[in-house]
Formats: structure tokens, C-alpha cells, sequence
């Protein structure tokens, strides 16, 4: 099924190939002017250029072409050649009634495709801190937009669990004469002490990494030890990612990758992608293009040893041979940027992924405190994510408690608080565009006003109570057989357009690997849902035909709120 904006160029692309023009000219797309239209269409502009005649007599030539059409209710051509659209109330509530209908309100991706998301990826041994957060949830929310449309997503953790953070708790257990860790709490508290302690003491740093290396080359015991870390370690990491609403597919990590290491470098070596330099193993990957010099990717450092770009492209590899993905999208800090771009052009060039194989960095910003320096406790230590979240979720218990019209119980306020709390952490962050900086205000990330994750749970029980009374009054009817109808108002047409959007908001989203415009849309449609809300009678009109249009409406609004906050990772509540 094509969506609206499919439908109106369709349409207009027919009136200009009926002019011989080229029909390519008639692109629609939603007005910059919605004041003066709904969509519009600048293709006359060009083909005035192209055949050198005047944009007004070209745009009005198409207008007279399309004045009989059914898609539209008025197309004028203005000054100085745009044709200004306004589309039929019976197409955009056929096109409404087809998206209520079906799977997914008809979203879907024309091509299906095999993609990887790399998130995550957490030390072991460390509790999740809150900068751990904006990788996760960034994540979460392109992975379920990617499964939506219809793609297969396969989301790897990608946890750090093989380099020198193992040796210093392997080195430090023996030293208090321990054989296991026996706790996450007592981890936590090994790992900065011994880490500390390195810096500190040499002949300790010295046993870490010798710890390390024996880890890494086959060590029974420290191979036991590593397995009750890992085991520890994991455990946790799936309580909080739980609490975050956050779930991967793949538990793997850099150990993982371990074992293709040196016959991938073996093979870059023999096919002379590989040269030594100072010592160390590297592959060029600079290009004519370059504005900036790009370094060799260091594959081996002089002594011998791997590094990340090592582990990353070893992890391509293993990952290429179990699932030959279509796309890998990356979800780390931006400051990884030059890193990123080196190991994908050592991928490409290697043939470790075929050129075909989109590698994609989507890097993220930092998330600041007030004095716009990264957010910190109040000891000026990085805060802990589950310390975050009970802050989050207190000052929001707070705010319900002080409704006076609450009617919910002592634990249900306590559950929904959570809900609400995590859904303004995750809205407050998603809201804005990845790669920038953001100021993580409690106060403002909270409030049931403004562009906030509370907002608009607010504004879907507003539409849930409505339902809920319709359902009192009226007795228990099968919405579902509700016919939607012509707007009565500017404010009705407002929000069926908007609804009407979100196919293509979707595509795009997820296209340009941009969460953040999910968040502007719903935060649109809540807008225009409000307006709509109070300039409308809906239970105590007595008309029914028209009654029952608009909770038809508000039931398939409703519909969209809910596919918008699931691949946001936000969980819906019944009552704030």
C-alpha cells in the first residue's frame, strides 16, 4: 500500500508526463507553508529552467491538468511557479482507514535486509555507568525501528571481557590469596582498587599483564577465573540493561573475536595488506580524497600485541563468516569517529567485508549536567546508571503523589513512577540528534509539559480515558467496526494528516539512523491531538455516526502513539 505522499505524486507526476514534461518534476512533499497548504510541489521551477518558458505558466499548465482530480481538494499555482496542494478529505480518509487496517499500519521496508547493531558495549567487571546509557537506548530504539520495517536485526552487546581489566582482578585476587570473586559487590570493589594500584605499583602492573597474557593464551586457572567473572558479571549486566528495557541478541565480546586474530593477520601479511612500520604491523588506509590525514591501522603493536582496531576487525570477520550481514551500524561515543573510519577502510580494503556491506558509525554526544560539563554525582564521581534511574524515579513518584486527582494505589504509583522515569530518561536523550551534546535537566526531563517522555505517556491516557468513559456511557461496542470520517475541523484534518505521516517518517528515521525524529513526530502528533482534544465535544456529541468517527480516530491514533513509544523502548501506563 503506498502512503499518502506516495499517492499525491503519483498523481502529479501523471499531470506533468500529460504536460511532456519530465515526470520526475512532480515530487511532493509536505509544505514549509503549512499556513498556506498542505503539500506542495516545486517541479514547474526546474522545468522552467529546462525549457526555458516562464515557472508560472508551467505551474499553472499542471494545475489546470490536475484540477479534476480526486486527490485533491484545491491546487492553485502561485508566484513565483510552486503549486500549492491541498488533499481530498475521501483520499486521506481512505488512506487512514487502509494504515488502521493493516499489519503495522502498512510500514514496511521494500527491501528486507540482514543488519548488525553494535551497542552497548560495557567492561565486565564494572558496574553500567551513565555512560553506558545513551549507547544502550540508542540502540534499542534503532534496532526496534529496523525490526518494524521488516529487517532482520541481530544486536550485539559487544562487552569488553579480554584485556587488562582481567589481569589486574586475576593479579589482585591471587594477592589476597582468593581463588573466585565471590560477588558482583565484591568485583565492583576489586577492579579500581587493583586498577589504582597499577598505577602505583610496577611490579604489580607488571604481574597484571602477565596475567593477561597467560589469560589470553590458554590458562587453565585464569581461564576458570575469567568464567566466574564473566558469569558474575553478566548476570548484572542483564538485570540493569531489564531495567533499562534494553535486550540483545548476542552476549558476545572481545574474547569472542580472540581466536581470528592471527589467522587474519596471518592472511593480511601473506596478501600484502599488512607492512611493518616503526616496528608495528599496520595497513594504510589513507586516501587522495582525505582533507585530514588518516593513520595506518595498527593491527600489532611492536611488541607483538592486538589492539582494538585488532579485536574490531577480527570481530568483522568472525561476524562475516556466521552471518553476512547487509549493514553494521555502530552505536558508540563520537570520539571513536577516526578509529571507526580506519577499521572499516582496513575492512573494505582487506576484503575482511565485501565492498557491498554498508559499515555505518552513528556516533553519539556527550550527556552533561547543568554547567555543561559531563554528568556527574554530586561527589563529582560518574554517576552510576541504577543510582540515574532511582533519582529519575523518585522526583517522578513525587510529581504523582502530588496529583491530587490520582486514584491509583500506594504500588501502582510506585510501578507506573518507574515507567514514567524511565520513559523521560529515554525521551529526554532520544529527543535530541545523536551526535550532539546534551544538558540531562531532572526538572525539565520530568515535566508533564513540553517535549517530554511524560508529556506524551500523558497525552496517550488522556486518549485511554476517553476510550475507557466511551465504553462506560455507551456500553461495551466493537470499535474496530468504526468508520473514520471527513474532518469536521482545521484541528481534526491537522491530526489525520499527522497520522498520515508516519510511514514515511518511519522509513526515514530508521533510513537515516535518526531516533530523534520519532520523538519530533509523536511529539507533533501529541500536539496535534491536544489541540483536537479541546475543541471537541467528543462524548457528549450527540450525533452518533459523527461520535463514532472520532473515537475511531482516537482508537488509530492511539495505535500510532503505541508503534511510536515501542521502538523508542518506552513502556505505555494506564494512569498518571
Amino acid at each position: 500500500m503506498k502512503n499518502l505522499i506516495d499517492l499525491l505524486t503519483t498523481e502529479v507526476k501523471s499531470a506533468f508526463s500529460a504536460c511532456d514534461l519530465p515526470e520526475e518534476l512532480g515530487m511532493v512533499t509536505v509544505s514549509n507553508r503549512p499556513d498556506l497548504c498542505e503539500f506542495q510541489c516545486n517541479g514547474a521551477m526546474a522545468a522552467a529552467k529546462r525549457e526555458k518558458k516562464n515557472p508560472m505558466d508551467i505551474a499553472s499548465l499542471v494545475a489546470e491538468k490536475l484540477k479534476d482530480s480526486s486527490c485533491f481538494s484545491s491546487v492553485e499555482a502561485v508566484k513565483p511557479g510552486f503549486l500549492n496542494l491541498n488533499v481530498s478529505d475521501g483520499l486521506l480518509v481512505k488512506c487512514l482507514s487502509e494504515m488502521d487496517k493493516a499489519d503495522n499500519c502498512a510500514v514496511s521496508a521494500e527491501e528486507k535486509k540482514k543488519i548488525m547493531i553494535d551497542y552497548g558495549g560495557p567492561n565486565v567487571a564494572k558496574p553500567l555507568h551513565i555512560g553506558h546509557l545513551r549507547s544502550a537506548i540508542i540502540g534499542e530504539s534503532i534496532k526496534r525501528l529496523g525490526r518494524f520495517l521488516g529487517h532482520e536485526v541481530i544486536g550485539d552487546i559487544h562487552l569488553g571481557d579480554w584485556g587488562l581489566q582481567m589481569g589486574l582482578i586475576i593479579a589482585e585476587l591471587k594477592e589476597r590469596n582468593k581463588e573466585f570473586p565471590d560477588s558482583i559487590s565484591e568485583l565492583e570493589e576489586i577492579y579500581p582498587f587493583a586498577s589504582e594500584k597499577s598505577k602505583e605499583d610496577e611490579a604489580f602492573r607488571e604481574k597484571a599483564m602477565s596475567e593477561t597474557f597467560k589469560l589470553q593464551h590458554g590458562d587453565e586457572q585464569n581461564l576458570k577465573v575469567w568464567k566466574k567473572i564473566m558469569e558474575l558479571s553478566v548476570a548484572d549486566l542483564k538485570k540493569n540493561y531489564e531495567r533499562l528495557n534494553v535486550e540483545f541478541d548476542l552476549w558476545k565480546g572481545e574474547s569472542d573475536a580472540d581466536p581470528y586474530i592471527a589467522p587474519m593477520v596471518e592472511r593480511l601479511k601473506k596478501e600484502g595488506y599488512a607492512h611493518e612500520s616503526q616496528g608495528a604491523l599496520v595497513v594504510d588506509v589513507s586516501e587522495e580524497s582525505d582533507s585530514k590525514e588518516v593513520p595506518p591501522c595498527m593491527i600489532l603493536k611492536s611488541d607483538g600485541a592486538s589492539l582494538y582496531t585488532t579485536t574490531d576487525l577480527a570481530t568483522l570477520v568472525e561476524r562475516e563468516e556466521d552471518y553476512s550481514p547487509d549493514q553494521i551500524i555502530y552505536v558508540v561515543d563520537k570520539r571513536q569517529q577516526l578509529h571507526f573510519t580506519q577499521v572499516f577502510r582496513a575492512a573494505k580494503k582487506t576484503g575482511i567485508v565485501p565492498e557491498k556491506t554498508a559499515l555505518d558509525f552513528l556516533g553519539f554526544g556527550t550527556m552533561n549536567g547543568r554547567d555543561g560539563k559531563p554528568f556527574k554525582t554530586r561527589e563529582g564521581g560518574v554517576m552510576r546508571l541504577e543510582v540515574l534511574i532511582n533519582d529519575v524515579t523518585e522526583e517522578m513518584y513525587k510529581k504523582m503523589k502530588d496529583n491530587e486527582g490520582i486514584s491509583l494505589s500506594e504500588e501502582e504509583i510506585r510501578d507506573t513512577a518507574e515507567s514514567v522515569a524511565l520513559s523521560a530518561i529515554k525521551y529526554g536523550d532520544l529527543s535530541n540528534q545523536a551526535v550532539k551534546d546534551y544538558i540531562f535537566d531532572i526538572d525539565k526531563f520530568t515535566s508533564f509539559e513540553g517535549n517530554t517522555g511524560p508529556y506524551i505517556l500523558y497525552t496517550m491516557v488522556r486518549i485511554k480515558s476517553i476510550l475507557r468513559k466511551y465504553r462506560e456511557k455507551f456500553g461495551e461496542k466493537d470499535i474496530s467496526t468504526f468508520e473514520l470520517r471527513a474532518p469536521e475541523s482545521r484541528e481534526e484534518k491537522a491530526l489525520m494528516l499527522t497520522l498520515a505521516g508516519f510511514g514515511v517518517m518511519v522509513t526515514s528515521a530508521f533510513r537515516e539512523i535518526a531516533p530523534h525524529r520519532v520523538c519530533a513526530y509523536i511529539y507533533e502528533l501529541s500536539n496535534e491531538f491536544n489541540r483536537f482534544y479541546h475543541g471537541t465535544r467528543i462524548l457528549s456529541e450527540s450525533d452518533e455516526e459523527k461520535r463514532n468517527g472520532w473515537i475511531a480516530l482516537l482508537s488509530f491514533a492511539l495505535k500510532v502513539f503505541s508503534h511510536c513509544i515501542d521502538v523508542l523502548g518506552m513502556k505505555e501506563v494506564d494512569a498518571m
